[in-house]
């Protein structure tokens, strides 16, 4: 037997943003997929596994960095990843259309001493552009390493490199690739003299040599030796100069053709990053997607209503024949089957904003969002980068507050995650779909649309003010990548849709399911038991309690008042609170949305309260998965407490607004 096969092979996909890497990663994994945090810290990982000729390749995707020199979380931590020996070969993923950019971190990582293996990503677009990139001379002028083109959108190559890294990953590192002048080489063999001196044969000498040389904070922390008869200063620009000038040696010497066809991308860049029009093209790619998750959602939701009232019908009967209780009846078909089944009808509607928003992301668009959006960001304190989160918010909260980890301060990061639950999440859709549809029949799609940017415009508001009461303090300046405009890839968008789908189903399973029985139990409990009547129970007991507070806002309804309580648990648990709260068994169909409209304007409840009511969704507390991941984000308990609260009353504020100006206009 081969004793290698025994062993696993650890590989590390090590990368600048935006080269493919994770497409490529994806392309090998697929979506068997493991995601959690870095031990200690709040970056991401996210590991798969496959095989190659009977041998088993575990690959971690690292994070995105463009150098090794300890400034952010990620580069710390896929600089730890490699020196604890996490990985046994780095594949280095690089954009081959920005070969001069994405070299420099290649010649940091050859100096690590790891087994490296290039893999030239974007080929086809090296080939449409008529550029030629001359595959021998390429690994020679990288010590031999073995360089393999791939395309990780079409994915070609894919065998060739993971046959490399399974005959290379025993061998031993290349020579050294970058000399260095003399001067610069004397202080490196010195150093390194000194290194070994106290701690004896190091793997990584000659890296650590370099590194102090730059004063690099987290070397230097790790090793504090005296090195200053030798190291007088930082060395880090010019270390840094001679990598570029070495890198423009292998770009004459290997790249050809370079300014054969101007990019696509640059002609389309003139439009759509323009300073004008960048934002409302912007707004009308917005305005299309929700056209789509509308038109296309709702044809699709009519099937899933005709199956979900064939089961409840099929579920009734069969209930009935067995002589279940009426109270057993009650729970799984008033209770359960609305709930969870009237959310489930949204699916259709979910599926399509996501499936959009993956091909806006996977196209390179969205980068170009925070740069169009930079100079409005800046006015509020804030630079594009921070839009970024902002943007992931209307897919979910939850990973829109953990994207703020990329930001440069604490004070941007709390800025942040303060504003980006104003963003319409996914969650929410379902209470705009449901109200637009009943009480703005015609107008259901400006209904919806006009949230979204309410939402927006109620968030920039909000950091300008912030920014205002924090004078002196200047924003961070934009530096963001804008990659090529690609085709989206199929796998990585069906990949990215299918986790987003599996997340609502899993909440339809769980919170939404148990929030639903608990809803019931409070609707036919009191404090006398069972009650016949819903107006004796401990539901109505509570909703009187807050009616008060909301008829300023035309919310002025204990059950209301139920449903937006149960929202705290999850956005779309509003709807399903309706469904049980006014006993309608499908409050999606055209039936129940029929009965439901007709319930509510017997007791005066029109378009101007429905509006209010999905303002004082859109703007009030996120959901408690959002309030966990904000105070473990924060670090504290009384910073989250105290914005939700103040969530809370912008978003009574804001309802009360609509309600008092819209119902003296209309």
């Amino acid at each position: 037997m081969d004793d290698r096969k025994e062993k696993v092979i650890r590989v590390g996909f090590v990368g600048n943003p935006n080269c493919g890497k994770t497409t490529l990663f994806n392309a090998f994994t697929g979506a068997n997929l493991k995601v959690a945090n870095w031990p200690g810290v709040t970056v991401e990982r996210v590991e798969g596994e496959t095989t190659y000729q009977g041998q088993t390749i575990k690959v971690i995707d690292l994070p995105g960095i463009y150098s090794l020199t300890s400034y952010t979380i990620e580069e710390i931590v896929t600089r730890k990843s490699i020196e604890a020996n996490e990985v046994d070969v780095i594949i280095n993923v690089v954009d081959a259309s920005s070969l001069e950019r994405n070299l420099y971190l290649t010649l940091q990582l050859l100096e690590l001493r790891k087994p490296v293996i290039l893999a030239l990503n974007m080929m086809d677009i090296v080939e449409d552009r008529g550029m030629e990139i001359d595959l021998h001379r390429l690994p020679e002028m990288l010590g031999d390493i073995p360089v393999v083109p791939v395309s990780a959108r079409k994915r070609t190559g894919l065998d060739v490199l993971m046959h490399a890294v399974v005959h290379h990953y025993e061998e031993g590192p290349k020579g050294i690739v970058v000399h260095y002048d003399n001067g610069l080489e004397d202080k490196i063999e010195k150093t390194e003299v000194i290194l070994r001196a106290h701690y004896g044969e190091m793997e990584n000498i000659r890296w650590h040599a370099i590194k102090m040389l730059e004063y690099d904070e987290e070397v230097c922390r790790d090793h504090p030796i005296d090195v200053n008869n030798v190291v007088d200063r930082s060395y880090e620009k010019e270390i840094i100069n001679e990598k570029y000038d070495y890198i423009d040696e292998i770009v004459k010497e290997c790249l050809f053709n370079k300014e054969s066809k101007e990019a696509a991308t640059d002609q389309i860049d003139v439009y759509l990053t323009h300073p004008v029009w960048g934002i409302p093209i912007f707004l009308g790619i917005m305005a299309l997607v929700f056209f789509l998750t509308f038109t296309v959602g709702d044809f699709l939701k009519g099937y899933f209503e005709v199956g979900l009232g064939w089961f409840s019908g099929t579920l009734l009967s069969i209930l009935e024949a067995v002589h279940a209780s009426q109270w057993v009846i009650s729970l799984l078909v008033d209770g359960i089957v609305a709930g969870v089944g009237g959310i489930l009808t949204f699916l259709p509607n979910i599926f399509i904003l996501f499936l959009a928003l993956a091909f806006l992301e996977d196209s390179g668009y969205m980068a170009r969002v925070a740069y169009v959006m930079n100079e409005t960001m800046s006015m509020v304190g804030l630079s594009g980068k921070a839009f970024l989160p902002m943007l992931l918010g209307f897919g979910c909260t939850v990973p829109a507050v953990m994207a703020t980890r990329a930001l440069p301060s604490e004070r941007d990061r709390r800025r942040t995650i303060l504003i980006t639950p104003f963003m319409s999440c996914s969650a929410r859709l379902p209470i705009y779909v449901l109200f637009a549809d009943m009480f703005f029949p015609n107008h259901a799609l400006l209904v919806a649309y006009s949230l979204y940017l309410v939402g927006l415009m109620v968030a920039i508001i909000i950091a300008f003010a912030v920014h205002k009461m924090s004078p002196g303090e200047e924003e961070d300046a934009l530096l963001i990548e804008l990659p090529e405009y690609k085709t989206p890839n199929a796998r990585t968008v069906a990949i990215y849709v299918w986790d987003k789908v599996k997340d609502y189903l899993t909440k339809a399973g769980t919170t939404i399911f148990i929030a639903s029985i608990v809803l019931w139990f409070v609707l036919n409990t009191g404090t006398q038991g069972f009650v016949d009547n819903v107006s004796d129970s401990f539901a109505a007991m509570f909703g009187h309690f807050l009616t008060p507070v909301l008829i300023p806002a035309g919310l002025g309804s204990w059950r209301i008042a139920v449903a937006l309580i149960s929202g705290l648990s999850a956005k779309e648990v509003v709807v399903s609170s309706f469904s049980v709260l006014y006993g309608i068994g499908n409050v999606n169909s055209a039936a129940g949305m029929s009965s439901l409209s007709q319930v509510l304007a017997a007791s005066g409840f029109g378009a101007v309260n429905a509006y209010a009511l999905m303002i004082f969704c859109l703007l009030y507390s996120p959901c408690m998965a959002a309030v966990a991941t904000i105070k473990r984000e924060t670090h504290s308990w009384r910073w989250t407490i105290g914005m939700v609260l103040f969530q809370i009353v912008i978003a009574w504020t804001g309802a009360v607004a609509v309600y008092q100006i819209g119902s003296r206009i209309f």
